[in-house]
């Protein structure tokens, strides 16, 4: 089945007679067509798929090539569901959770049929990826590896976090990459202990560590990387705290499979980290799924992630990190495929202590 007759079949058993999408990651999923969040619907029956928008993507509707998708052009979007919804004779439409509430109201106000709240409906499909999605990440995590490459070839005393993070940027996006899918971070000495550091005028001294956290897409998927590494020889707590980190990470990687649950995973590195005593230097879940969003499902995994049982083909990110205010942080980051019998590691930068 196509994903959108996923959807279709799936609604006799919800009890609705259609469900509208409109977050932009679900539209494109659903359809491939690029449409920005708030400029239009799609409306799913039973019978049909309607992309509702205006006349700025006429165009763009009339090049469009999928024949599962109606394209209708209109200014009054929410007006169009409701006189489809009539004409059709359907009484219930399901609806993202996610929305905001000036559009449920909006829909509250204008639909005749019955408005029900759905959560994660189609996000649960894009979860689990299939095999063009699974290459297109792959490739997306191969150029992140270029990437780290050429940052540990320019780095130097004296460039700031910014500058660094300017010098990617450029490097990323004229190697096939589109755009950031976080700001990218670069976080050298003191400011590595701050788990979501921004990239700032700060200027690298050597000595430093420098922390690297940086996603961007590819093709329509984000890779989501980071590796921390030194300018100059670092101390002994450093390499201790470094070796510790990554430990935990390979740890993790070796539990990875279809059937854990997210919990279970998380102990299988948090675990190594809290019996070295730096547990409350540890605050941030071990990782989170990626794919069309740098964060989406399998939600994020850590202690109370029971509930979260991990599904063949799902990717995840790993990234256990240390960070002592004041001194420096450490975290590793890679992009795992799961699958029944373990994991892929997509990412494959080294993540050996690297001194540049």
């Amino acid at each position: 089945m196509t994903r959108i007759e996923r959807i279709q079949k799936r609604l006799p058993d919800l009890y609705i007679d259609a469900f509208l999408v409109t977050n932009q990651e679900n539209l494109f999923y659903l359809t491939g067509f690029p449409l920005i969040e708030g400029d239009g619907a799609l409306l799913i029956t039973t019978k049909a798929a309607i992309l509702i928008t205006d006349d700025r993507y006429a165009e763009a509707l009339r090049e469009f090539d999928n024949r599962e998708v109606i394209g209708m052009i209109t200014r009054d979007y929410y007006g169009t569901v409701n006189e489809i919804m009539q004409k059709s004779g359907l009484t219930v439409l399901g609806f993202e959770s996610s929305i905001s509430y000036g559009l449920f109201d909006q829909l509250d106000e204008l639909m005749v049929a019955d408005i029900v709240p759905f959560t994660n409906l189609v996000e649960n499909y894009r979860a689990e990826k299939e095999s063009l999605e699974v290459e297109t990440l792959r490739h997306a995590a191969s150029l992140h590896d270029q990437g780290f490459e050429y940052v540990l070839g320019m780095i130097k005393p004296g460039m700031s976090e910014l500058e660094v993070a300017n010098h990617l940027d450029f490097w990323m996006k004229e190697h096939g990459a589109s755009e950031a899918s976080f700001p990218t971070i670069v976080a050298s000495g003191a400011n590595a202990a701050k788990p979501h550091a921004t990239a700032s005028k700060k200027l690298i001294e050597k000595g430093d560590v420098v922390t690297l956290d940086y996603g961007y897409f590819v093709d329509g998927y984000t890779a989501d990387m980071t590796r921390t590494f030194a300018v100059g020889e670092p101390d002994f707590e450093f390499k201790t705290v470094y070796k510790l980190v990554n430990q935990a990470r390979q740890a993790v990687i070796e539990k990875a499979q279809a059937g854990i649950h997210g919990d279970q995973l998380d102990y299988a590195g948090r675990h190594l980290i809290e019996e070295a005593g730096y547990g409350d230097e540890f605050q941030h879940g071990m990782g989170h799924g990626i794919g069309l969003t740098v964060h989406e499902l399998p939600a994020s995994y850590g202690p109370a992630a029971k509930q979260v049982v991990l599904q063949h083909n799902q990717v995840i990110t790993v990234e256990p990190g240390i960070y002592l205010p004041g001194l420096f942080g450490v975290r590793i980051e890679d992009d795992l495929l799961i699958t029944h019998g373990g994991c892929e590691v997509l990412t494959k930068a080294s993540t050996d202590l690297i001194t540049v």
